[in-house]
């Protein structure tokens, strides 16, 4: 299981940097989207990949790493979700209004007349 984790969590990666570098502004939101999923893996693996263990303690069973799973990276993975989904909406206002303005979707589409 650790190793699909981490395959999934490099071909993530490599798949959002690939599209990060592209000229096209909706490769760009679709990149930092791969890089964001693969940053909330990253984070949720660093909990331990523990399956049927509640994620809070229990009265009368000892605090040993054993009997639950951290609720730290869950907390954590929930806030990046919320805020990768602001991120993506705010990324693809700025997107349309640069489409608007440019009538093009480039990155650098105000560059034309530059060598």
């Amino acid at each position: 299981m650790e190793f699909a984790l981490a395959s999934m969590i490099g071909l993530l990666t490599a798949g959002g940097v690939y599209l990060m570098l592209r000229a096209r502004s909706f490769d760009v939101i679709l990149g930092l989207t791969l890089l964001s999923y693969a940053t909330n893996l990253l984070i949720f693996s660093a909990g331990r990949l523990v399956v049927g263990k509640p994620p809070v303690l229990r009265e009368g069973v000892a605090p040993t790493l054993a009997h639950y799973t951290d609720p730290l990276p869950q907390a954590l993975v929930l806030t990046a979700i919320v805020i990768a989904f602001a991120m993506t909406a705010v990324t693809i206002v700025i997107a349309m209004r640069s489409r608007a303005d440019n009538g093009s979707d480039h990155v650098d589409a105000g560059d034309e007349g530059m060598p």
